[in-house]
C-alpha cells in the first residue's frame, strides 16, 4: 500500500517536472524573456484567485447548500469518523440538489475544505459504499490535491498563453519570403498548436494520478477497498444513464467520477482513470 502511494507521488512529481520543462523549452524557443515573465504573472494571478475562491464558485455553480447536522446526522457521523482516522479537521458539508450520483471535495486548505455529495448518492449507496466515497474525497483534502492541480494548471495556462503568442507571431509576424522565414513561421505554428495539447495531456495525467492516490488512501483509511470499488461501479453506471444536466465540464475533475459522460473517447484526454482499472487496483490492495 505504502509503496504504491509513494510510486504514484513520484509519478506526479515527474509529470509536474515534465510540464515545467516544457514551459522552459517553450520560453527558450520563443526567446522572449519579458513575454514569458508577463505570461507567468498573469497565470499566477489567475490561479491564485482560483485556488482561494474556486470552491465557492463551484458550490454556487451546483446550487450546493450546507447540510445541517440535525438533518443529516449519519452523513456527518461518517465524515467525523473518517476525519478522526485521517487526522483531519472536519470540512464543511454540502448537499447538491440532483439525483445524479456523485461527490466532490474542494477548498484551499485542510482547515477551509468542503465536501459535497449529491442527494442521489445518499439514497443509492449502502452505508459502507458511501463511507468509501467520503474516504476518497477526504483523501483528496489530506493529499493537498488542490495545491497540486493548481500548480499544474498554472504551468499549463502559461504554456497555452505563450503558445497563443507563437500562433499570433506566425500568422501576423512573418513577412519574410525566404526559406528560413518560412521555416520560422512553420516552427512557430507547430509550437503554438502542439505545446498546449501536450501540456493538457500532462495536466490530465496528473489529475488521473491524484485519483489513484485518493482511491488508495481512502481504502487505507477504511482498511478495505471493496466498498469504494462497488460504489465506483454504481456511480459509473448511473452517470452513463443519468449525466449531470447543469454545471460545466471544466469542473469534471473535481468529482469522484465524471458527471457529464461515462468515459472519454480517448483515455489520454480523460480527467479520470478507467473505472475498471480503479476497481481492479482497489480489490488488489493488500491492507
Amino acid at each position: 500500500m505504502l509503496i504504491n502511494m509513494i510510486v504514484n507521488q513520484i509519478k506526479t512529481v515527474l509529470l509536474l517536472g515534465i510540464l515545467t520543462g516544457l514551459l522552459l523549452v517553450v520560453g527558450g524557443l520563443l526567446g522572449g524573456q519579458s513575454g514569458l515573465t508577463i505570461a507567468l504573472i498573469l497565470a499566477f494571478i489567475m490561479n491564485f484567485g482560483m485556488y482561494f475562491f474556486s470552491h465557492k464558485i463551484v458550490l454556487m455553480m451546483y446550487h450546493a447548500k450546507e447540510a445541517p447536522k440535525s438533518q443529516y446526522p449519519k452523513l456527518h457521523s461518517m465524515i467525523e469518523e473518517i476525519c478522526k482516522e485521517a487526522d483531519l479537521p472536519k470540512p464543511r458539508v454540502y448537499i447538491v440538489p440532483t439525483n445524479n450520483l456523485n461527490a466532490f471535495a474542494s477548498g484551499p486548505s485542510k482547515k477551509k475544505a468542503v465536501v459535497a455529495v449529491t442527494e442521489g448518492i445518499l439514497g443509492s449507496l449502502t452505508h459502507d459504499e458511501l463511507k468509501g466515497v467520503l474516504a476518497h474525497e477526504l483523501s483528496h483534502i489530506k493529499n493537498r490535491d488542490m495545491l497540486v492541480t493548481t500548480i499544474a494548471a498554472t504551468i499549463a495556462a502559461t504554456i497555452s498563453y505563450i503558445a497563443s503568442m507563437a500562433r499570433f507571431a506566425a500568422i501576423f509576424g512573418g513577412g519574410r519570403n525566404d526559406n528560413n522565414g518560412r521555416s520560422n513561421i512553420l516552427s512557430l505554428l507547430l509550437l503554438g498548436i502542439l505545446t498546449p495539447i501536450i501540456a493538457m495531456i500532462i495536466q490530465l495525467a496528473i489529475s488521473r494520478k491524484r485519483e489513484y492516490l485518493a482511491d488508495e488512501r481512502g481504502a487505507h483509511l477504511l482498511k478495505n477497498g471493496e466498498p469504494l470499488a462497488r460504489a465506483l461501479e454504481k456511480l459509473e453506471l448511473s452517470n452513463k444513464r443519468n449525466p449531470l444536466r447543469f454545471g460545466s465540464p471544466t469542473t469534471s475533475s473535481l468529482f469522484i467520477v465524471n458527471p457529464f459522460s461515462g468515459q472519454a473517447f480517448i483515455s489520454l484526454f480523460s480527467t479520470h482513470p478507467p473505472i475498471t482499472e480503479r476497481c481492479k487496483r482497489l480489490r488488489n490492495l493488500k491492507l
